[in-house]
């Protein structure tokens, strides 16, 4: 079979829809994920994506490649001084009004606007525009629940999918206060059940690989959303398990590690081949 009627034969036979999982910077571990469908000639009927899973997911419905994506992200985490003014430029505050604010949060980001300084240009503003339905988490915080956007304005839900809380301030939309939505569905691939013959999902909250006693405070935090995020995505899978499930071998990275992007996508590689692999083993059952 050559390889352009093995994809002749993807697309006569199977449907792939993709859940974009978060975890800050091992969230960019998802690019290899996105770069083996390409190479299969493979393009999802749906995605669904939490915080970083949700930027990843949403320049990908856009139209950039696997490796257009994997250029855009690199090309940041070389360019330190340039990362740190688009950082800088989306603060809330001032570093002067640590005194004034009663020790409020000096580094907090405004949502939208690390949205408008990191997000690629080609992601439109409206979810219409995407040439890939998407679906984006966030949760409503005085709500508790979870909010799925999939219409209307693209880049206010990409923001509140991934306010994290302490470091990125919430969202105001539709009278409700939303954060990041991996706080109440950090693998959304229960939004895609019914879309697709075959349900990818990617989980990038990989486990510490040791314990290196007490962090210091920003890691403790970080730590402890990652337990969270663990155990909702084990409970999800308690009730039902997508049909590919790939956890990249990312977990000696930090979530705030966006400078070790390289290594990063590095570590995900293996999941390349394993997509493949096992996509192919679907495929031929059909």
């Amino acid at each position: 079979m050559t390889a352009s009627s093995g994809r002749a034969a993807i697309g006569a036979h199977k449907t792939v829809a993709l859940a974009l999982g978060a975890g800050a910077a091992r969230g960019l571990s998802h690019i290899a994920a996105l770069e083996a469908l390409d190479e299969m000639g493979v393009k999802p009927v749906a995605i669904a994506g939490t915080s970083m899973g949700a930027a990843i997911g949403a320049a990908y419905a856009a139209g950039l490649s696997g490796k257009a994506i994997r250029r855009a992200v690199i090309q940041f985490a070389h360019d330190r001084a340039e990362t740190f003014g688009r950082l800088f430029a989306a603060r809330v505050g001032r570093i002067s009004e640590l005194w004034t604010t009663g020790f409020s949060n000096p580094m907090l980001v405004d949502a939208e606007k690390l949205c408008a300084a990191f997000l690629p240009a080609e992601i439109p503003d409206d979810f219409a525009k995407l040439s890939i339905p998407l679906t984006v988490i966030a949760t409503d915080l005085y709500g508790r629940c979870e909010v799925a956007f999939n219409s209307g304005a693209l880049k206010p839900a990409l923001a509140a999918s991934m306010a994290i809380p302490g470091l990125v301030r919430p969202v105001e939309l539709d009278g409700r206060v939303l954060v990041d939505g991996g706080a109440v569905n950090p693998l959304p691939f229960d939004h895609l059940r019914e879309r697709a013959d075959v349900i990818v999902a990617i989980d990038s909250s990989a486990e510490p690989v040791d314990n290196k006693g007490v962090p210091p405070p920003w890691d403790c935090l970080f730590a402890t959303l990652q337990v969270m995020t663990h155990t909702i995505v084990g409970e999800k899978l308690r009730h039902g398990a997508p049909d590919i499930l790939l956890r990249p071998n990312v977990g000696i990275f930090r979530m705030l590690d966006f400078f070790q992007t390289s290594a990063i996508l590095r570590s995900a590689e293996p999941i390349k081949t394993e997509l493949k692999s096992r996509l192919a083993e679907l495929f031929e059952r059909a």
